[in-house]
């Protein structure tokens, strides 16, 4: 077991989220996502300017698990004002992403993620924090059910093409 920090993330890690975003989604997908197809959203979806541009938005909250010892990004979390496909209000905040590096899982860093989306959910008052995760992912759906999400919709992921089934999960914020 390795020790972890976590801490908020700045405009100045924009670079390391980009990285470790490929890094995660690479290992999580690419037994399922054409090659061309991973770069390809990789590169739009993980570049350092789409952080930047997460991290200057005023509500987004993001969060950097780094390796104790060496400070190497291994995972993050990431909120933001929601872009789902369903009915959302002023009072909800999407957790965009929470992804770790699979030689870190059942480490208590997903929790600690977890709970610092959730700790920034509700310094602004927010009344739900939502998320889209792949349906088959069987591990995310039950961490986030462990955690107090239910699935409250769906949504359709084109990557290259290939259509991917998401599921909408939602958690309940009380004050």
């Amino acid at each position: 077991m390795s020790a972890f920090t976590v801490r908020s993330a700045s405009l100045t890690d924009a670079e390391m989220l980009g990285h470790i975003g490929v890094a995660t989604f690479v290992e999580s997908y690419s037994d399922q996502i054409e090659g061309q197809a991973m770069v390809r959203h990789c590169t739009e979806q993980h570049s350092a300017d789409v952080y930047a541009q997460y991290l200057r938005a005023p509500d987004t909250g993001c969060w950097l698990a780094e390796h104790a010892q060496t400070r190497a990004p291994i995972g993050y979390a990431l909120n933001c004002t929601p872009d789902l496909p369903i009915d959302t209000a002023a009072s909800d905040i999407e957790l965009k992403r929470i992804y770790l590096l699979s030689g870190f899982h059942g480490q208590g860093i997903a929790d600690a993620l977890l709970q610092a989306s959730i700790g920034h959910a509700r310094s602004l008052d927010c009344k739900r924090l939502l998320l889209g995760t792949y349906e088959d992912n069987r591990r995310a759906m039950s961490f986030y059910a462990k955690h107090g999400f239910t699935t409250i919709g769906a949504r359709k992921f084109n990557i290259g093409g290939k259509i991917f089934d998401d599921i909408i999960m939602a958690k309940h914020l009380t004050q």
